[in-house]
């Protein structure tokens, strides 16, 4: 039997990218569609989610992960984990990837992918709310995607926090800053990026500009959201996945239990807007998109790290 394969940020640092990410999501919509099965424990506010994907072609993969709110106190990461990658055809165990290497690229490509069908083509301006990990994997993600983006600004609930991100990401050339005022950049943003762990809504439709498209990745429980019911009406609706998010997560499925919005009004998942089957249909249409991750999501991001850790040595 093969090695079983042990991958960790330091063994693909250097070897990865966000276009290649992005293109490894897209091409797997290309296979047939997933087997999927989530598990969620939850104990108080602690969470262990585990998710499983079977994808023909590409393999199976389990991804668990603990989720502690309160962990940051301790100086420990709020979500730990890994996954482990069996062979598609014999079953045979393949790789064991940090949860870290996973959800980093798997999460910014996912949104920086529905953006490039969802967003105008022309955006420039984008707006960041929250200031961990993921949020500074969409400021790299998005400004690989488009090309005309000049500014980035970013708000969090802890403005010391966003400050720190902004100012080193300003380092590195990003052309990023930090702002309290929330209302005032979501009303001038062309993408709206809503990264937090928040369960009751951060972003209000009022505040959002016709033409503007807005990312929502924080919420993946049942009792979590980040956009308020006005912008659920007013815009346009779409996910990664129909499967993992309208029975799923509360930023759908309250709206929906509460008669807000209806099933319908959910226009397309990835392998509808991949292939061009809805998408956005006018310059001034306001459009969301739901990140609900999924372990199908992950595993083809496994397989591309897998496959590049291994052509790269």
């Amino acid at each position: 039997m093969p090695t079983l394969q042990h991958i960790t940020a330091k063994d693909v640092l250097g070897k990865l990218d966000w276009p290649g990410a992005i293109e490894a999501i897209k091409r797997g919509h290309g296979k047939t569609k997933p087997l999927l099965s989530d598990q969620f424990l939850e104990q108080e506010n602690n969470t262990l989610l585990s998710r499983a994907a079977w994808l023909g072609g590409v393999g199976i993969g389990v991804k668990s992960v603990s989720v502690m709110p309160d962990n940051p106190e301790q100086n420990l990461p709020t979500v730990q984990g890994a996954m482990l990658v069996f062979d598609d055809l014999t079953g045979a165990p393949k790789a064991i990837i940090d949860n870290d290497v996973i959800t980093y690229w798997k999460t910014a490509a996912d949104s920086a992918l529905a953006a490039s069908f969802l967003a105008r083509p022309d955006s420039q301006h984008v707006l960041i709310i929250g200031a961990g990990v993921v949020a500074e994997s969409m400021v790299r993600a998005y400004q690989s995607t488009f090309d005309d983006l000049s500014k980035f600004t970013i708000v969090n609930r802890t403005h010391d926090k966003a400050k720190e991100l902004a100012e080193r990401l300003k380092r590195e050339g990003y052309p990023c800053h930090a702002s309290t005022q929330l209302e005032a950049a979501a009303s001038q943003a062309d993408i709206i990026c809503c990264a937090t762990m928040s369960t009751e809504p951060v972003l209000k439709g009022q505040w959002v500009s016709n033409g503007a498209h807005v990312d929502l990745i924080g919420a993946f429980t049942d009792s979590m959201r980040e956009a308020d019911d006005e912008l659920l009406r007013k815009a346009s609706l779409f996910v990664d996945s129909y499967e993992t998010t309208i029975d799923h997560i509360g930023e759908l499925k309250i709206p929906l239990a509460s008669g807000v919005i209806q099933r319908g009004d959910v226009l397309g998942d990835f392998f509808q807007i991949i292939n061009r089957e809805c998408g956005r249909s006018r310059d001034t249409e306001i459009t969301v998109c739901k990140n609900g991750g999924g372990a199908h999501l992950d595993l083809m991001i496994a397989d591309w790290v897998i496959s590049k850790t291994k052509s790269q040595g």
